[in-house]
């Protein structure tokens, strides 16, 4: 632990289950933010930048593209979101709806888990 601390004073220590509920809601909120977008009645959304300069869109690849994206977990399901996009031509979208959903139903199973065995918590 010493070493962790050496690499980073800064860093904020949390246990494994803060970590992991802040990995979940960093996931609930990407999905949240991209789940209007989904299908032909997705609703745009409005990316203004630094600079001023407006862009309207619902692609899911655009707007992941041009978010400032600064949390870990968020930023590797863009990452994972993209790729897709690269390899298949579309799924953006889908891609990080389907990862929260995962995330959010592991969540659900773990808390079943920590009520019906408390030694793991």
């Amino acid at each position: 632990m010493a070493a962790l601390l050496n690499l980073n004073p800064k860093a904020e220590i949390a246990r494994h289950g803060q970590a992991l509920g802040v990995n979940i809601e960093a996931a609930k909120g990407l999905q949240d933010v991209l789940r209007t977008n989904l299908g032909p009645k997705g609703t745009m959304k409005m990316l203004v930048s630094g600079a001023g300069d407006i862009k309207i869109t619902k692609d899911g690849n655009v707007l992941l593209h041009e978010m400032q994206i600064r949390h870990p977990t968020a930023s590797l399901i863009a990452r994972a979101s993209t790729a897709q996009n690269d390899e298949a031509g579309d799924g953006t979208t889908s891609t990080v709806l389907l990862i929260g959903e995962l995330l959010k139903q592991a969540d659900l199973y773990i808390a079943e888990v920590l009520l019906f065995f408390p030694a793991f918590n």
